[in-house]
């Protein structure tokens, strides 16, 4: 991890706004976070995870506060400027679609080409590059409707790896899969931070493979949010964390 900070948020409240009402979840947010780091971002059912990637991402307006990618406030960058920085993997399915995973993943260089027929030899360098890494090379010409959950979550992985972005945030990337993707896909997401020095936000209720490959985790709680690395949390014996609506404790 180097320090060059690539999203800071200062004095956010997020949520979302229905009927001219703030529906406030998460308050008085500051956080930084760096170029070549895994952050794991932990919490109970509701308390908030997906809402903060979904702020940081452009997907939400926080309420209050400002939210900064690279130095930049991010009110003021455009989408496709965002689109160049932040890939994003949420958990929800794409609804009213069905394209093959070869589409979907193709997709994700849409930002640099703004076409699925304007594919240059680089671009389906990146496109082929994600497909292997996530092992997809089997699957690519089935619709979205023939794939499994886990393949689905796969391909929408790929698609984010394909857009080639300094910062990914991925919301339970891990679900739907068996132990053996749950392991490759941290492993591969460990190799993207060091190696390509991205920054990626992740938020699982797989604590093991978020202790065993992140540097620092996010602590959601109704108390705020705390930031720590898991070299301290592995090391103090009386470390309790919440997740899932459980306690667990490492020693």
């Amino acid at each position: 991890m180097n320090e060059t900070e690539c999203i800071s948020i200062k004095n956010a409240d997020l949520g979302y706004i229905k009927n001219n009402n703030h529906l406030t979840v998460l308050k008085n947010i500051n956080a930084s976070f760096f170029m070549g780091e895994m952050v794991g971002i932990v919490g109970i059912n509701g308390i908030g995870k997906s809402t903060l990637l979904k702020s940081i991402s452009g997907l939400i307006l926080p309420l209050t506060g400002e939210i900064f990618i690279n130095q930049r406030p991010r009110k003021q960058m455009s989408l496709m400027e965002l689109s160049q920085q932040i890939s994003v993997v949420l958990t929800e399915k794409i609804e009213g679609f069905n394209l093959t995973a070869y589409d979907i993943v193709s997709s994700g260089q849409m930002p640099y080409s703004n076409s699925f027929h304007q594919l240059f030899n680089n671009h389906k360098a990146y496109i082929n590059e994600a497909i292997k890494a996530c092992n997809l090379s089997d699957h690519i010409n089935k619709l979205s409707s023939e794939l499994s959950d886990g393949l689905f979550q796969k391909t929408i992985i790929a698609k984010a790896l394909a857009q080639q972005t300094p910062i990914m945030l991925l919301d339970e990337p891990s679900a739907f899969l068996d132990y053996a993707s749950k392991h490759d896909i941290f492993i591969l997401l460990k190799k993207l931070s060091e190696e390509k020095n991205k920054c990626i936000l992740i938020s699982s209720h797989d604590l093991d493979l978020l202790l065993k490959y992140c540097n620092r985790l996010l602590i959601i709680s109704e108390n705020g949010c705390e930031l720590i690395s898991t070299k301290i949390a592995k090391e103090n014996k009386s470390f309790q964390i919440i997740s899932g609506g459980h306690i667990q404790q490492y020693y």
